[in-house]
């Protein structure tokens, strides 16, 4: 599953954001877009099957701290041993999303691919 900022133990000291692979992490208030530090580009099928704008830029998550867009997470499966968001942080403040879906490792691995290869991209 994703992961997200817990805003109660987030010092917003920013050593997260470079460490994500697919730039799901995002500074206070930023605007964000899928295709930031993804292959993604244009019209893109999701893993819902929902066609949506890569380049749409979308409204901040937080306004307090450092955020996570959970659809571009894939807690660094594939690629690090754990999530490199956790192993910097001197809080523990990316914490596991709960009450929602757990995102299976394979899933995971889907989005992984989903963000990083391009014949996602549509030709519309």
């Amino acid at each position: 599953m994703a992961l997200f900022i817990d805003t109660d133990l987030c010092t917003n000291m920013g050593a997260c954001e470079p460490e994500c692979p697919h730039t799901a992490i995002y500074d206070v208030g930023e605007y964000w877009k899928f295709s930031d530090g993804t292959s993604l580009s244009g019209q893109v099928k999701n893993l819902n099957g929902e066609v949506i704008d890569a380049d749409v830029i979308n409204k901040p998550l937080s306004d307090e701290s450092y955020f996570i867009v959970a659809d571009k997470c894939t807690n660094c499966i594939g690629e690090y041993d754990e999530p490199q968001c956790a192993a910097v942080c001197a809080t523990d403040a990316p914490t596991l999303i709960t009450g929602l879906e757990e995102e299976d490792k394979s899933r995971l691995i889907k989005k992984k691919e989903w963000l990083t290869e391009e014949q996602y991209n549509l030709d519309l």
